[in-house]
């Protein structure tokens, strides 16, 4: 450890590849190696890169209880899995808004449960306090799994050289187990750049050895947190901390399909959402892009409609695909159709934005 930060099990080849290395959610992470974040993200656009996500937190559910447990502490529907299937959801606060958003994955004998890593603990501990009177037994196993996202339209030919699984059997969001390189993992078909891609699940103590089979001349390039970033935001996936948050809700932020009052099961957070689909929301969150010259929206830059500052950029950057800079934020719902006119305050200065729909990003090689 460096300061007290962690290392994921993959640090040593990060620095051997001249990463700059930043802290990151109690870890110490890549932002970007010497080919830089643009062409980083470039690679991932066209071809295939290899992302060490190691630092996000995996919960293991097992137990007679442990679909109706997760489907009581998220707002998605566990019970419309099969076992090999996966599903964006999140745990919600009383009040409906984000405590984190996840992936959970359903096995024929357990669940589990994919967290941010700034949120790991938090959510751990809010589990645990939702557990009393639920026959389930709860297990971090975060410091057991090494992960791996393998981003690109060039990402199935890549992994299924390293495996007999037969990739093109895995659908979107569903998942197989099988041997990667000689590593036992289980292999996931989510992703969060817009392109086709996996996760690989497996110990730490093959970390080495599936590294090196993935990464390298003529198979794929190593792709640090810059151009994660950049990705996800042209094809307007959400970060927690910026575009969600304990302020905000599914329907706020335009994901209301994750949230299911119907799934015949209370859930935290269901009545107050029950009253917020009643009574509509106030604001929602937009897409824009602004054409000043030498102007990149950041996070936190405050977002003027009508003289009045109504939010705060929550995503902002230079999208390197469309050549433009791009962000998101929330609006009043009176001003959410594309083409709104706002202002954006860099240095003092307001500068013109403009309301476009989301994602900004469409020609990826997901396969949905």
């Amino acid at each position: 450890m460096t300061d007290g930060l962690a290392r994921t099990p993959f640090h040593a080849h990060h620095v051997a590849l001249g990463a700059k290395l930043v802290p990151f959610a109690g870890f110490e992470m890549p932002v970007q190696y010497p080919t830089g974040i643009s062409r980083e993200h470039e690679i991932v656009r066209t071809g295939v890169g290899v992302f060490d996500v190691s630092h996000m937190g995996e919960f293991e559910v097992t137990g007679p209880d442990r679909n109706a447990f997760v489907n009581r502490v998220t707002c998605n529907d566990v019970g419309a899995l099969a076992p090999g299937q996966a599903q964006y959801s999140a745990i919600l606060t009383d009040a409906g808004t984000f405590v984190d958003d996840c992936l959970v994955y359903r096995f024929d004998d357990k669940l589990m449960l994919v967290v941010n890593a700034a949120n790991a603990v938090k959510d751990w501990d809010h589990l645990v306090a939702r557990k009393a009177g639920v026959n389930v037994r709860l297990k971090d196993i975060s410091p057991e799994v090494a992960l791996l996202a393998v981003q690109g339209p060039a990402s199935e030919a890549l992994v299924q050289s390293l495996t007999r699984v037969r990739l093109d059997a895995i659908g979107y969001y569903h998942f197989d187990v099988g041997p990667v390189a000689g590593a036992d993992c289980f292999i996931s078909r989510t992703g969060y750049t817009g392109e086709d891609g996996f996760e690989l699940y497996f110990r730490p103590r093959s970390a080495d050895a599936v590294w090196s089979a993935l990464v390298g001349e003529g198979r794929a390039a190593p792709i640090g947190l810059g151009a994660r970033d950049s990705l996800r935001l042209e094809v307007g996936y959400p970060l927690y901390g910026n575009d969600i948050d304990d302020t905000t809700t599914p329907y706020e932020a335009r994901l209301g399909w994750i949230v299911k009052l119907d799934k015949g099961a209370p859930f935290t957070g269901k009545a107050a959402l029950q009253q917020a689909k009643t009574r509509g929301v106030r604001r929602k969150l937009v897409g824009f892009v602004t054409d000043a010259k030498g102007v990149i929206p950041r996070h936190g830059m405050d977002v003027i409609l009508n003289d009045r500052k109504v939010d705060v950029v929550r995503s902002g950057g230079y999208s390197p695909t469309l050549k433009q800079a791009i962000g998101t934020t929330y609006l009043p719902t009176h001003s959410v159709t594309p083409g709104t006119g706002f202002e954006i305050e860099v240095r003092g200065k307001r500068v013109p934005a403009s309301v476009v729909a989301l994602p900004f990003y469409t020609g990826g090689s997901v396969k949905r």
